[in-house]
């Protein structure tokens, strides 16, 4: 947990984690990359929002068609598309942060990964 330093000229946060940063480090690289790319994206958000919305539109919101006539998929197939397409466009039109932009469209992209993979196997 952070403690504000009373005593510094400038309020600042001190640094009271205890964690062994040598274990933590290699774990998380990944991770923080990914974080770093995503911050370096802010000033790109709209593109970001844009792409997502096209991709989806394209790739995505066949999907449930495609499933639903080819491999008898049941009608929730359609709802979890509908759903993810409309919370990234909630997400991205409601403002909120790149990092959850791009979270949303990663997942959206695993989902229906995911659903094309356990109905055409």
């Amino acid at each position: 947990m952070a403690t504000l330093k009373i005593n510094a000229p400038e309020w600042t946060a001190a640094n009271t984690n205890t964690v062994n940063t040598a274990n933590t480090k290699a774990g998380n690289n990944t991770w923080n990359k990914l974080m770093a790319f995503a911050d370096s994206q802010a000033p790109n958000k709209t593109v970001w929002f844009m792409f997502s919305l096209v991709s989806q539109g394209v790739l995505f919101l066949p999907v449930p068609a495609f499933l639903l006539y080819y491999y008898n998929a049941p009608i929730a197939v359609l709802a979890v598309t509908l759903v993810l397409f409309f919370a990234n466009i909630i997400a991205g039109m409601g403002g909120s942060g790149i990092r959850t932009l791009l979270g949303f469209f990663a997942f959206s992209v695993l989902v229906h990964i995911a659903m094309l993979l356990v109905f055409m196997l």
